[in-house]
């Protein structure tokens, strides 16, 4: 039996491996300085929960892998012991990969639209009853875990191009070697560890470089960055486009020649998601066909333009989104699907988007909202150690935005919208400070 301790087992992938490797029958413990729900409820169902804090004496020879999570520092004492003892310390894309070494391996990659398209495709092949393992980086409906490694002869991973650990500082996708995937489109992101967008685009281009010897990756047609690092490579490659279609109140229609395709879904950048993942699919043997039939029923990706209200009046979502592309892709959806006014309210919440450097990106990025709120508290510039940023520069940066920095605030506005009936759209990483909307 394999003996595994993941070192920050209550991050958001982190405790969702350490359930999936316990179901596989590998004898599994875990720590942290922290842990908050809904890792800590996930993990004290699984029996799995540990005290809080970092101890050393629990690091022993008789552990066969230290599997090390982002979060924890350099120094940490448990770290410590683990190379004192000469034991084998992993980051967890480059566990996921040896363990996945026999499968055909399947990698999503790209700026924005990764989890969505990652879960597009694990729907489908549920839905048709297809075995296959998975790694994900959210909660995705009809799958009660993240991670799932098994002995079934295919992986579907959604490659990330963050750091994969406080030692390893590659991308996390640098590790899996796809015989397939997709990349969605290349937009600046993660300042705070590509300082450059030449960093950034550097690491897609080695990423493609990783595909096995017969492998290819198929990219969308309108990115130009793509187009020109897709002439640079040998790795065998073919663009997609954006499909014909019609958008309905219940969704939208894919027009394939004679053919027609209802689906539930919205958006111009869904649309083009799930094109990549037919391609994929059809890779796999999963007829045209097959492949919209059973994507019908797919919904959205957790936390990923998420429907949380709709009557004959209005429609609340919320959205993962917080890159300037995706802020864009999907203020425009809503707008172009849905009839009446829109609010749109942004959280500045990740590394990129708190960095004057970066914020530049997002000009007009909400300007097809009717209104358009920034919302951020000064208490996450402290907890990120960052430099506060004025309301005058943040609207200089995005243009025709509002700002706003009381959650107290931010609660009477939305409601308000609400009870007017107004369209609303919340897109957030983070909580927004706990905002009390009467939707909740």
């Amino acid at each position: 039996m394999k003996r595994v301790h993941l070192i920050a087992v209550g991050g958001a992938i982190m405790h969702n491996l350490a359930i999936a490797l316990k179901r596989r029958g590998y004898k599994v413990t875990g720590s942290d300085d922290a842990i908050y729900d809904p890792a800590r409820g996930n993990l004290k169902e699984a029996g799995l929960l540990p005290s809080i804090g970092w101890d050393a004496s629990v690091i022993d020879d008789s552990i066969d892998v230290i599997i090390l999570g982002m979060h924890a520092r350099k120094d940490n004492p448990e770290l410590k012991r683990s190379k004192e003892l000469g034991l084998k310390i992993m980051s967890f894309p480059e566990f996921v990969a040896s363990e996945s070494s026999d499968k055909k391996r399947v990698v999503v990659a790209g700026s924005h639209g990764k989890t969505t398209t990652t879960a597009m495709i694990m729907h489908v092949l549920s839905e048709i009853g297809m075995e296959f393992d998975f790694l994900v980086g959210s909660s995705i409906n009809g799958f009660d875990l993240s991670v799932k490694l098994t002995d079934a002869p295919l992986i579907i991973i959604e490659g990330d191009e963050y750091l994969s650990s406080p030692m390893d500082l590659r991308s996390k996708f640098l590790w899996y070697k796809p015989h397939y995937s997709i990349i969605t489109g290349i937009a600046y992101d993660h300042i705070n560890v590509f300082p450059t967008f030449d960093l950034y685009i550097d690491t897609f281009r080695k990423y493609i470089e990783t595909h096995t010897s017969d492998g290819e990756y198929y990219w969308f047609k309108k990115d130009p960055i793509l187009s020109e690092l897709s002439k640079e490579t040998r790795v065998l490659n073919q663009f997609y486009d954006t499909p014909e279609f019609v958008t309905t109140k219940n969704g939208s229609i894919i027009v394939d020649g004679d053919l027609k395709y209802p689906l539930s879904i919205v958006g111009k950048h869904n649309l083009e998601n799930l094109v990549s993942a037919q391609i994929i699919c059809e890779k796999l043997g999963v007829s045209k066909n097959e492949f919209y039939s059973a994507a019908k029923s797919f919904s959205g990706a957790g936390r990923r333009m998420e429907k949380v209200v709709e009557n004959e009046h209005q429609v609340v979502y919320r959205d993962f989104a917080h890159s300037p592309s995706k802020l864009k892709a999907t203020t425009e959806a809503i707008k172009e699907t849905y009839d009446g006014n829109l609010l749109a309210v942004f959280e500045l919440h990740t590394f990129s988007s708190l960095n004057k450097e970066f914020l530049p990106l997002y000009q007009d990025t909400m300007e097809s909202a009717d209104r358009a709120i920034v919302f951020y508290n000064d208490s996450v510039f402290a907890h990120k150690k960052m430099e506060p940023i004025a309301a005058s520069f943040v609207i200089k940066c995005f243009k025709n935005v509002e700002v706003v920095n009381s959650p107290e605030e931010l609660t009477e506005i939305v409601n308000l919208a609400f009870n007017n009936k107004q369209n609303i759209l919340l897109m957030s990483s983070g909580k927004f400070e706990d905002a009390d909307f009467a939707f909740n």
